[in-house]
């Protein structure tokens, strides 16, 4: 459909050339056709964008925006100039002024060419999904990412359900390295959809962006996102360095969200650490929050905290892990290996992983003669289960295939139909949840999907 755009667009713009060489080659004939047509083409998209089969409307935002203005800009040149302008149109500067027109609306398609019509998955539930929002500050915390003494902010997503009639299991989400807190938006679905409040977190400087209390937009920092990207080119000691950092950061940022979240459901308010503009709403929720039912769940890096905050927290009923590698479990490296924690994990948890992780357990066993992290764990827990998707990679446990193929396929992903396995990993999700949390339904998971 972005061809058939450009291409209609295209094929305006070499109107105007074709009528300027012919016959309204003056220069106010051509002024008022330029505006006539850049009209038209925004109209055209403007009637896209209001389309009931169109989604993700932001693609074609900066579309709108330059075809907004060119056709604001040419009305008023045609209308200042319409009894001025003498003589004819030269045929060299229509052909330079439609290439560059077409160049520029080209570029500012690119979002549309980038991004699909994904507007997330049917979900199996009866509750509609709806959305508030608050920033946290930790005022016993300074940021290590800020330099003038900032304090850690912590933006928390709230996702529950619409119209609440009872008391809900909670789910903390955190997002993989670079990540955003939407990454698994399908997910958050099925799962409030079926009676949980979900609440998804954005950590700083880790994830792609977020917003601050002043409004400020802040980026990844580009320091960790080297450092994560060159783990495999570094000394394992200095790897394992950055892996404590990064799990203390985000178990820090996760425990006080929980104990804040714990604190402002028994208080019944909100004290100075919540910054939000829907009070009313926050608290709403937490009140439809069961507080004593609480899951872990993330994605890469999140996952691997998730498992983390499992073991240092007894509050904690159910754990899973999309497809990171259980960082926070070693506890030491010495003598050339890792050293492992000797106590069993203590909470139900599930490890979900793609084909090359799952393949890469043999050769660790073989080469350093102990269990690859996430075997111990799962192995060692109460209850613990892996489960691999043949044909996946690490993408794929997220929604970016679906919204965006492109950039998933840049990031890692794998040849798996994208829709059919999100939907059965938010099913494994949602049942497992289900059987720790509520108890109810049984466990009837395969080993490979």
């Amino acid at each position: 459909m972005n061809i058939l755009f450009l291409s209609l667009f295209l094929l305006a713009e070499i109107a105007l050339v074709v009528l300027t060489a012919t016959k309204f080659g003056e220069k106010t004939a051509w002024l008022k056709n330029r505006a006539i047509i850049r009209a038209v083409e925004a109209v055209l998209l403007l009637a896209v964008i209001l389309a009931p089969f169109t989604h993700m409307e932001f693609r074609f935002y900066a579309a709108m925006g330059v075809l907004a203005i060119r056709f604001v800009f040419d009305g008023i040149m045609w209308l200042i100039k319409r009894k001025k302008a003498n003589g004819k149109k030269k045929i060299g500067w229509s052909v330079v002024n439609c290439v560059l027109s077409v160049i520029l609306i080209a570029v500012s398609l690119v979002p549309a060419f980038i991004f699909k019509n994904y507007n997330g998955l049917p979900t199996t539930g009866e509750y509609k999904v709806k959305e508030t929002s608050a920033i946290l500050v930790d005022s016993g915390r300074k940021d290590p990412f800020e330099t003038d003494g900032s304090f850690r902010e912590v933006p928390a997503h709230f996702y529950y359900p619409e119209n609440a009639d009872g008391v809900y299991p909670l789910i903390i989400f955190s997002h993989g390295a670079f990540g955003y807190y939407q990454s698994n938006y399908s997910t958050y679905a099925e799962l409030v959809s079926n009676g949980y409040i979900v609440v998804a977190l954005d950590h700083p400087h880790h994830a792609f962006f977020t917003e601050d209390t002043d409004g400020k937009i802040v980026t990844v920092d580009m320091k960790f996102i080297n450092d994560a990207i060159n783990l495999d080119n570094i000394s394992e000691e200095d790897a394992f360095k950055f892996e404590c950092d990064s799990m203390k950061l985000r178990t820090d940022d996760e425990n006080f969200v929980l104990d804040a979240i714990k604190s402002a459901h028994d208080g019944k308010s909100l004290n100075d650490a919540w910054h939000t503009k829907d009070a009313d709403t926050v608290l709403d929720v937490l009140a439809h929050t069961d507080t004593d039912k609480i899951g872990l769940i993330g994605h890469s890096m999140g996952g691997a905290a998730s498992v983390a905050l499992g073991r240092q927290r007894n509050d904690i009923g159910a754990v899973i892990d999309l497809d990171g590698t259980m960082l926070s479990e070693r506890t030491a490296y010495e003598n050339g290996k890792y050293v492992y924690y000797e106590e069993p994990y203590p909470v139900a948890v599930l490890d979900l992983i793609n084909e090359s992780h799952y393949s890469i357990r043999e050769p660790f066993m073989n080469k350093h003669g102990y269990a690859y992290v996430n075997d111990y764990v799962v192995d060692s827990a109460e209850d613990g289960k892996t489960v691999t998707f043949i044909g996946s990679a690490h993408m794929d446990f997220t929604d970016l295939p679906l919204l965006s193929p492109m950039l998933a396929k840049n990031f890692g992903s794998g040849d798996i139909d994208h829709e059919k396995m999100i939907n059965t990993v938010n099913g494994i999700v949602l049942d497992w949840f289900n059987y720790y949390l509520k108890n109810e339904g049984t466990l009837d998971i395969k080993a490979q999907y």
